[in-house]
């Protein structure tokens, strides 16, 4: 129903695994992992190392015997001399991995013929031109080299001919090279004892260990200074080991050695049994087949488990295999393993960057990340007291607040997806031709009954902000429709649209605290007085301090703009200090003159909590020689009700310095005898929306008329605000109304036109 079910921009499992086995095809047969198999074959011969059975003997032409000998090639005198003593030491075999393509010394190539001859169990080799480019096991082919006619009258001819990498290395052998249409075994199978007349090939065992290898230097040989015993009844290989000569091959897991240590190790390895090379298509099908498991898995927990033993699986198992000669390639699978098990993480990284952690619902990073949304209007609901509802729930019961929530937002439209930020937002996309406002409305009504959670209810207030769509990105958008929630529930409406013309002074409105500080510095800031009328006596008693600001581009600002702005941000504190500072200042000056005369000054709700602004306050009326009794501050009834514990403590604390506690728009709240009867205020004013109706309409009169009996009832004085007209004022004369605010009266004025006027009043009582 909601995000928690299934995003639909994500793939499924099967459509990424069929992409994935696609990529896994194309891996595997065009070889693409040649060099990490490689790697991972030397890395697991280290797992099982197998010693060389010792039936055959390398006779090298090192360092060495080059020395001794003193030239390359060897006259072949030498290899004449060396078939002579190994034939003498009863060698089974003699294979040469030298080339005697060329005539050389006629009376030397003589000799050898005849060593040949004599010993009759010589092995000479043939070469093809060989590389990473060319297939030596394919076609009918010319060799690029073999032995002169006149060596190979009496002795068996082999090819050595391989199939070398990038690294010089051979992982693949011939059994045997077709040359003139003639099948010629390779050294290893001959070696080996295999006369397997075929052109395939076969993967060397490189766990072997080739200084296992029995070996003896050519020069030792020259000298028949060696046991007999060691090449008696085997089979004998000679050929160079010098990096000075060439012929060097790198033998994985060990490094480059001369090329016989090649056909021997590939020998050791028929001798053990058959290779078999499986390829690549079994472990890639088990991977496959590994990875859907995985994918199918909701639990991530799980998911990694199966990737992880399936890893280790193609990793290590192949080990097993390889020691019982039967070789697989696995890069192809793990290729497959590695990358929907990669996909998949990210999948989860990504949306778990996506999701509230607590609730599991989209959060305001996928809405800003949804394209689709750009065309649709963006909703927003504000729970304005959710912070102060997770406080009080038992632990873990946050996830249920927010399924009632939502369970409550999603009448009327069980599909859409709701995105949920910090602190009680949430939202969502609708298409602009739903009517908005009585849904909206529909919405707001459901919150009006109280909310469950572990059986406790829970009354949660909230606001709407919607965006109708525009060009801008949605963050943008995001910030326009959480701006109007916030107005909404400021403003005491339900929803609100977002005004586009806002955006116009937006600049303004996000410098305007910080201009406001330094604008009270200047001089910019000032204090205005509207006077107040004792009704009974029909003089001036009193007046309320009202900060104003005449910026010096901008003109006059708003009380209304930058007040509220104050307030919401948390820096009301210097305004309402300098003030109080202006309002005390202005009662001593008027009160020095004679008479009672009372300034009131608004006080924020959140100074009530600073527990210095009493000893400020007092210290103030000190310093400007003002009784207590002279200063009224007002409260607006919705912060007094909203007040805490602590709110109405730091009250009676300024009852008892003898400062007056006025409730500001009365009526626009939650008014009861209970809220009546907790705050210590003497001074009850009568919100101006109640005042300016009272003489047009009948319900507001009532409720201006019994409003002033309670508090007379109640031993509080009454003051009327938005007092504007004559037939207003005479009712208020009539209901017994203390005193009186409004534009009748006098609008808000310098101290200078305020004392000017009393200073009038005074003298005209006396004449």
């Amino acid at each position: 129903m909601f995000w928690r079910k299934k995003q639909r921009s994500e793939p499924s499992p099967s459509r990424l695994l069929l992409w994935v086995a696609i990529a896994g095809l194309i891996f595997g047969l065009i070889g693409f992992g040649e060099l990490p198999e490689d790697l991972l074959r030397a890395s697991r011969n280290s797992l099982h190392p197998t010693r060389a059975s010792g039936d055959i003997v390398f006779v090298s032409i090192d360092d060495r015997s080059l020395g001794e000998v003193g030239r390359w090639p060897w006259p072949r005198r030498y290899h004449a001399q060396l078939t002579d003593k190994l034939t003498k030491a009863g060698a089974k075999r003699i294979f040469f991995d030298v080339i005697f393509e060329n005539r050389s010394s006629p009376a030397d190539d003589a000799v050898f013929a005849k060593a040949i001859e004599r010993s009759g169990r010589v092995t000479l080799p043939v070469r093809l031109r060989s590389g990473p480019d060319t297939e030596p096991k394919t076609g009918s082919t010319t060799p690029d080299s073999k032995p002169l006619e006149l060596f190979t009258r009496h002795a068996r001819l082999g090819t050595i001919s391989v199939r070398y990498n990038y690294q010089n290395a051979v992982w693949h052998l011939p059994y045997s090279v077709r040359v003139n249409d003639q099948l010629i075994p390779s050294y290893a199978a001959s070696l080996a004892g295999r006369r397997m007349l075929t052109e395939t090939e076969f993967t060397p065992d490189y766990s072997i260990d080739p200084g296992s290898v029995p070996t003896i230097p050519a020069a030792t040989v020259l000298k028949g200074d060696f046991p007999e015993s060691l090449v008696r009844g085997k089979d004998v290989v000679i050929g160079t080991d010098s990096e000075a000569v060439g012929d060097q091959y790198f033998i994985p897991g060990v490094g480059k050695m001369g090329g016989a240590y090649v056909q021997i190790l590939g020998a050791e390895t028929l001798k053990a049994g058959t290779p078999v090379s499986l390829g690549w298509i079994p472990a890639f099908l088990l991977a496959l087949g590994i990875a859907t498991f995985a994918a199918v898995r909701k639990n991530p927990v799980q998911q990694g488990l199966i990737f992880g033993g399936g890893a280790a699986a193609l990793l290590i198992a192949p080990a097993i295999f390889e020691s019982r000669l039967i070789f697989l390639d696995v890069t192809p699978g793990l290729f497959v393993m590695i990358t929907v098990g990669a996909v998949l993480a990210w999948r989860r990284y990504r949306v778990r960057g996506l999701v509230n952690a607590v609730s599991g619902l989209a959060n305001l990073s996928a809405l800003r990340a949804n394209r689709s949304g750009r065309d649709q209007a963006l909703i927003v609901a504000r729970i304005l007291n959710y912070a102060e509802i997770v406080a009080t729930l038992p632990a873990n019961s946050e996830r249920q607040l927010v399924d009632q929530i939502v369970g409550r937002l999603s009448v009327g439209s069980t599909e859409r997806t709701f995105y949920q930020g910090d602190g009680g937002i949430f939202a969502w996309f609708e298409e602009r031709r739903v009517p908005f406002g009585n849904h909206i409305e529909a919405l707001y009504s459901l919150f009006r009954n109280p909310i469950r959670v572990g059986g406790l209810p829970i009354d949660a207030a909230v606001s709407f902000g919607v965006e109708i769509g525009s060009s801008r990105s949605l963050s943008n958008r995001l910030g326009s429709a959480l701006v109007a929630a916030e107005e909404a529930a400021h403003d005491g409406l339900k929803w609100k649209f977002h005004d586009p013309d806002s955006l116009q002074d937006a600049s303004w409105k996000l410098s305007m605290l910080s201009q406001l500080d330094t604008a009270i510095d200047k001089g910019e800031v000032w204090v205005a007085y509207q006077p107040k009328l004792d009704l009974a006596s029909k003089q001036i008693i009193g007046a309320e301090a009202l900060a104003r600001w005449t910026h010096p581009e901008k003109g006059p600002i708003a009380a209304t703009e930058f007040v509220a702005a104050a307030e919401q941000h948390d820096r009301i504190g210097k305004l309402t200090d300098f003030v109080l500072d202006k309002a005390v200042a202005a009662a001593a000056q008027i009160n020095k003159r004679g008479g009672d005369f009372n300034i009131a000054v608004n006080l924020s709700a959140r100074l009530l909590t600073d527990r210095n602004f009493t000893l400020r306050l007092s210290a103030l009326l000190a310093r400007h020689g003002v009784a207590p009794r002279y200063l009224t501050l007002e409260l607006t009834e919705t912060a007094a009700l909203a007040g805490s514990g602590q709110a109405v403590d730091m009250l009676l604390r300024l009852r008892e310095i003898g400062v007056n506690i006025s409730i500001d728009d009365y009526g626009t709240g939650l008014s009861t005898l209970e809220y009546l009867k907790k705050v210590p205020a003497g001074e009850i004013k009568i919100d101006q929306s109640f005042v300016k109706g009272m003489c047009d309409n009948r319900s507001d009169r009532l409720m201006v008329q019994s409003t002033i009996g309670l508090a007379h009832a109640l031993g509080r004085t009454v003051v009327a605000e938005g007092v504007e007209q004559a037939d207003i004022l005479e009712a208020l004369v009539e209901m017994k109304c203390d005193v009186a605010q409004g534009y009748i009266i006098g609008r808000p004025m310098s101290l200078e036109s305020l004392v000017k006027r009393i200073t009038v009043e005074r003298k005209r009582n006396v004449a």
